[in-house]
């Protein structure tokens, strides 16, 4: 078996179709007289035969109708130019058979100005109002800026209380990756990690509700819709969701809130808050914004002080939530 080679320099080439981005591998020719070799009749029909699948001499000329001997010309230039190389041989009737294919599906020339930074496509359809909810979490390159902070799973706060939602997190990570590039700094922290190094002035996005998330239990005051934390002898005790505009109270494990509101820390930065009243709750806001950010955001406006309540179901009655909804 042979091993392909080229002197050509091999990228990618994009196409869409839709909200669909398809590649194919292109090999790019460094002078006009390797073009000029792929670019005679009789060369570029051999080239599209063997673009197609791998062909010995012989077999061309039966299929271009043609002497073997010009199939052989035209080969060698092909060969020498780099668009073409042996796949494989074979023994046929006492002799060798070279069975040639083209390096590359597609071929181009390149001027080296030009290239420009690209947004990462996103793999959601009309995904406008999320990507806008995101807005500052993603630089002009496409990459994630920010911090994602879950609480500690050890006793930790003035609950002393062990985190048990931090890894719903994973599944918002593997949200954000179809249209924002991962960053080359760790961007997943423990709540008492980001205190203590003081990485309080960051984009965050808090998972997590007031008794396990430090940070989120610190912006409880700047939220729009805020957790009843009453002091006692013992700390604080938790209320539920008690909503200003409304009055109302929600107090169901399932609920929870998703906001969004300026870092009171840096107010050029942003804060997104994903809280239950359990860890359930919790849950159900991570799948509002990642299964249901339709029904979700559709209130959003770009604003920064915008909240919603979410309510957690379990349709399926598997014992685990599965679906929204969004009171207010």
């Amino acid at each position: 078996m042979y091993a392909m080679a080229t002197n050509m320099d091999k990228k990618l080439l994009l196409k869409e179709e839709g909200t669909t981005q398809k590649v194919k591998e292109i090999s790019m020719m460094h002078s006009a007289q390797d073009l000029k070799m792929m670019l005679g009749k009789l060369s570029w029909e051999i080239l599209t035969l063997l673009s197609k699948e791998a062909m010995y001499p012989l077999e061309i000329a039966r299929k271009l109708g043609i002497h073997e001997q010009k199939v052989y010309y035209h080969i060698r230039k092909l060969e020498n130019s780099g668009a073409i190389a042996v796949e494989r041989e074979e023994q046929k009737k006492g002799g060798t058979a070279k069975y040639y294919r083209t390096v590359s599906q597609a071929f181009g020339i390149e001027f080296p100005q030009g290239y420009r930074t690209m947004q990462r496509p996103s793999l959601l359809g009309g995904s406008e109002q999320i990507q806008a909810f995101f807005e500052e979490f993603i630089n002009p390159e496409g990459v994630f800026e920010g911090k994602i902070v879950v609480g500690s799973p050890t006793p930790h706060g003035p609950f002393k209380t062990s985190a048990r939602d931090g890894h719903y997190a994973a599944h918002l990570t593997f949200f954000l990756g179809q249209f924002a590039k991962m960053p080359e700094e760790f961007a997943i922290k423990l709540d008492i990690d980001v205190k203590a190094e003081k990485e309080e002035e960051n984009n965050l996005i808090l998972v997590g509700g007031p008794g396990t998330n430090l940070l989120t239990q610190e912006l409880n005051e700047y939220l729009p819709i805020q957790f009843s934390m009453q002091s006692s002898e013992h700390g604080f005790l938790l209320g539920g969701l008690v909503s200003k505009k409304t009055k109302r109270v929600y107090t169901a494990d399932v609920a929870g809130l998703i906001a969004k509101i300026e870092n009171p820390w840096d107010k050029s930065k942003r804060v997104i808050v994903l809280a239950g009243n359990k860890a359930v709750g919790t849950k159900a806001c991570v799948l509002a914004l990642t299964n249901f950010w339709k029904k979700t955001l559709q209130n959003y406006r770009g604003n920064n002080g915008f909240a919603a309540v979410i309510q957690g179901f379990d349709l399926d009655g598997d014992g685990k939530v599965d679906s929204i909804e969004v009171p207010e």
